[in-house]
């Protein structure tokens, strides 16, 4: 190993079919701008499963996933001035962009033209590794354009999941400006559902909860739900048409998005998060009372410090079953069964 770099134990898959593994690897030392980060705590997303087993694209093996990252500042470039060493901080799903682009100048990183850079799995010529390695590890090396300040009245284990499943749902409900009066509901109630209650109720909408299973109906209400719809009950179903607002969709398995469509009033909009099969989009009901079908990708660095700003503000977490690393692959075959509430997220202790 090369002594200017930093070393790190992590868990990486090695390839698309077998467990994770334990493997250390080296990050770069960091530079005039980067800062140095102590893992502490890091969330554990389905679209991980989906990255390491190859499903969105080819993967580089071994990857470290990982994009919910919580933790302390251990060391700070020369020209770092944002962050010292100390401070509680986050990382979520990108840590860089051109910067150059319309999106990056307006602060929509995640929409890069050229390309973000993803927090594992993007190429990285200034990575030893020559790829990004995600936050199932003790350590990472981050610019501090892309850093996030962690409002110190979150607990930092509930905050993790905050910089995907809280900025994936906040995202949406401010770009189509949801408020008071607004009846907004929310298809499935996973790490993305409950966030997406939370936050909406939050900016008081009137939530509906639509799930396929009853089994989930008091969570729904705890959570802050005003209704709660079982969606292959017809009757209730129908009860509803042209009643919603907005529809944020967090499934990314299969479904039919025929289902919701007809629940939005005259312009409302269906706002999907996921990315299941491609599946048919009936014209009638968006024609007919020119409703949208839209689509919503995480958020930039301004925009998640505003939610997690707004989470504080409103005594907001996320919902958490804390692991150690150990256990991320029994943690895996739970979170395919829908067996978490809400989001497993590892303490990163378990390595160090």
């Amino acid at each position: 190993m090369n002594p200017s770099n930093v070393a790190v134990r992590s868990y990486a898959a090695y390839d698309s079919k077998s467990e994770l593994k334990a493997f250390q690897f080296e990050r770069r030392n960091p530079g005039a701008f980067d800062v140095q980060i102590d893992i502490l705590y890091c969330g554990v997303c389905h679209s991980d499963l989906h990255f390491i087993k190859g499903d969105w694209g080819k993967i580089t093996y071994p990857l470290v996933p990982g994009h919910e990252i919580v933790g302390k500042v251990e060391q700070v470039g020369t020209e770092v001035k944002k962050f010292k060493v100390g401070d509680v901080v986050g990382v979520g799903c990108l840590v860089d962009s051109c910067r150059t682009c319309p999106s990056c100048k307006e602060g929509l990183e995640q929409y890069c033209e050229t390309g973000m850079t993803m927090t594992y799995g993007s190429a990285a010529s200034n990575e030893p590794t020559g790829i990004t390695h995600g936050g199932y590890s003790t350590k990472i090396v981050v610019d501090e354009n892309y850093l996030l300040r962690i409002p110190s009245t979150i607990p930092l284990k509930n905050a993790a999941p905050l910089l995907c499943a809280g900025i994936t749902t906040y995202s949406p409900l401010r770009y189509w400006k949801v408020g008071s009066g607004d009846r907004i509901g929310v298809v499935g109630l996973g790490g993305l559902g409950h966030m997406a209650v939370k936050l909406a109720r939050a900016m008081g909408a009137e939530v509906t909860v639509f799930s396929t299973s009853e089994n989930k109906r008091n969570d729904a209400m705890k959570l802050g739900a005003h209704h709660f719809v079982v969606s292959n009950d017809r009757v209730e179903m129908e009860k509803r048409q042209t009643s919603l607002t907005l529809i944020i969709d967090t499934v990314s398995a299969s479904h039919d998005y025929n289902l919701y469509l007809g629940l939005l009033k005259r312009e409302g909009t269906m706002v999907l998060l996921g990315l299941p099969e491609p599946t048919v989009v009936a014209a009638v009901p968006l024609v007919f009372k020119r409703r949208s079908l839209a689509g919503s990708l995480i958020g930039g660095i301004r925009e998640t410090q505003e939610m997690l700003d707004f989470c504080a503000k409103h005594e907001i977490a996320a919902d958490v079953e804390v692991i150690p690393m150990q256990e991320i692959n029994k943690a895996y075959e739970r979170m395919l069964k829908g067996d978490v509430h809400y989001r497993f997220v590892i303490d990163l202790q378990s390595l160090k």
